[in-house]
This record gives structure tokens, C-alpha cells and sequence, in this order.
């Protein structure tokens, strides 16, 4: 197939690229709004707000499958421009469906409420509480709505060696001060976006198309003050000439001063994606070391 992925300089995009060439049998187009001079591979410059451009490329590259990776992701800023984060999360989402390939498209736990207590499942109730939760459930439901065949991996707390992220920032914050405070009430699973790159291509790899919405992460349950402790345990047994002393400390939600409301509650139930794709999907933990290797 020719397969065009979009948000190709984040951090999914990015490891979308690199497990490309995995897969010889089919022909990637990555594109994004900015094309940095460095891009170790081709990128081409596609504004997917504009419905035209967008219809155009598909076209005529003969692209028979979109993979999604953009996305309006800052979530506080979100909440003071919420129209310029629905362009991206849902109108441009809408665009794509519209241009008639088939397309899978990531979404996120923030669809739902983030106030319960069990794993959530693909059909449990959605109740966005935030501008990025609201415009991200509204890019799902335009999706459908016009490509009723798509396909939705849900994801939640997405790291990588690319780009900025909770574990980069923990290791930056680390070398600079002597304690950190990090949130123990806010429970979810950390998600290594190669992982999920990896269960995007096994969709699209399976003999018959699967559409519908799944749920993706990594296995495991952890709060992100336990995420910060393992961060530097395992990058001082990984790096010990660089060792991070930093003392971190947890603390509550509301000692933690933030514009918008986050989950206290983010754990995905994945049977569905495991069962429909034949997935083995690793343990946090694991996932974590194989990053910071690859930061090493």
C-alpha cells in the first residue's frame, strides 16, 4: 500500500519512521505542517486543515491508507485557544476521512472523565473534562461519521526518545535541582510510543481491516511520582557517570498548581487490541529501560 502518516516530526511520527523500513513491502509518505532541514528522511510539507491540499496529495500519490499522528497536544494551551485546537484535533481529522483512503487515527484516555476506578473500556461512557479531551472526542466522532470503516487507537501518557515528554523533562528537572515534587494520585500507564508504533503496523499487517476503537498502552499500572522514581533509577544503573541525586518527593494534585484538570484515573483496558491483533504488549518498566538506552 502507500501509506501516508501525518505529524511526522512527533513522537509517534518519528518512530513511525523508523519502523518503516520494516516493512519494504509498502511505500510511506511522511508529512507534517514544518519540515525541519535536517529530517533524516523525505518529508513533505502538507497542512491537513486544508481540506484541499490534503484531498489533492492523497490523490495524487495514490495513498491508500492514512495513519494519523498529528495532533494539537498542549493541553493547557489548549484550554485558552480551544478553536485552534479543535482545527487540528477534530476539523482536520474530518478532512482526512473525507479524502476516501482508510485511516487510523490516534486518540486519547482524556475522552473520558479520569474519575473512575476500573480499567476503561472501549465502550464505557466518554466525558471529556478539558478543551483537549472535548476536541479529540469530537475529531472521533467526525471521523466515524464520515469513514465509518476507520480505525482508532486510544493511547495515554506517550514518551519517546524524540520530542518533549514526562520522562525528558523529569531527567532535565532532576540535574537542576536537589528535590522534585510529583504528583501520587494521578494513576494511568506510560505508554512508549515505538510500542505503539509497533501495534499500528500489526493493523494494518492483519489479513482482514478491523475498524472500530481499541485502547493502547504499555501493561502495568503506576502513578507518575512511581513513573519519576523509575525514571532515575533506571538511568542511574544505565548512566551511573551521570547520575541524577535528586531527592523526588509525591505530592497531591492540588499542591500542584495547573490550569487544567487532569485524570486521577487513566488505566485502558487493552483485552480488545490484544485479542483482535494478536498483541504481546511489554510491561512498562520494560519499555522505559528500552528508551533510555536508546537516550543513552
Amino acid at each position: 500500500m502507500n501509506i501516508l502518516v501525518t505529524g511526522a516530526n512527533g513522537q509517534l511520527g518519528n518512530e513511525m519512521r523508523l519502523l518503516a523500513p520494516q516493512f519494504p513491502e509498502h511505500r510511506f509518505f511522511f508529512s507534517d505542517l514544518f519540515v525541519p532541514d535536517n529530517a533524516p528522511v523525505r518529508i513533505f510539507p502538507l497542512d491537513i486543515t486544508c481540506r484541499d491540499a490534503l484531498r489533492n496529495f492523497v490523490s495524487d500519490n495514490s495513498i491508500q491508507l492514512v495513519i494519523n499522528c498529528a495532533a494539537y497536544t498542549n493541553v493547557d494551551r489548549a484550554e485558552q485557544d480551544e478553536p485552534e485546537a479543535r482545527r487540528i484535533n477534530a476539523l482536520a481529522v474530518e478532512n482526512i476521512a473525507l479524502t476516501g483512503a482508510r485511516v487510523i487515527h490516534i486518540s486519547t484516555d482524556y475522552v473520558f472523565s479520569g474519575e473512575g476506578c476500573c480499567p476503561y473500556r472501549e465502550s464505557d461512557p466518554v466525558a471529556p473534562r478539558t478543551a483537549y479531551g472535548r476536541t479529540k472526542l469530537e475529531g472521533e466522532q467526525l471521523l466515524f461519521n464520515a469513514a465509518p470503516d476507520a480505525l482508532v487507537f486510544r493511547t495515554a501518557w506517550l514518551y519517546s526518545s524524540f520530542g518533549n515528554n514526562f520522562v525528558k523533562t523529569m531527567l532535565r528537572l532532576g540535574a537542576q535541582r536537589d528535590t522534585l515534587s510529583v504528583v501520587y494520585d494521578q494513576v494511568g500507564t506510560p505508554t512508549f510510543a515505538a510500542d505503539l508504533a509497533a501495534a499500528v503496523m500489526a493493523a494494518v499487517q492483519v489479513p482482514e481491516w478491523h475498524p472500530g476503537i481499541y485502547h493502547f498502552t504499555n501493561e502495568g499500572v503506576c502513578s507518575w511520582y512511581d513513573f519519576a522514581l523509575e525514571v532515575f533509577r533506571q538511568h542511574n544503573a544505565l548512566v551511573p557517570a551521570d547520575h541524577v541525586s535528586c531527592r523526588v518527593l509525591p505530592c497531591l494534585s492540588s499542591e500542584y498548581a495547573s490550569p487544567t484538570p487532569r485524570p486521577h484515573y487513566s488505566v485502558l483496558d487493552k483485552a480488545l487490541v490484544k485479542r483482535t491483533f494478536n498483541l504481546t504488549i511489554p510491561h512498562w518498566t520494560d519499555s522505559l529501560t528500552r528508551c533510555l538506552e536508546l537516550m543513552k
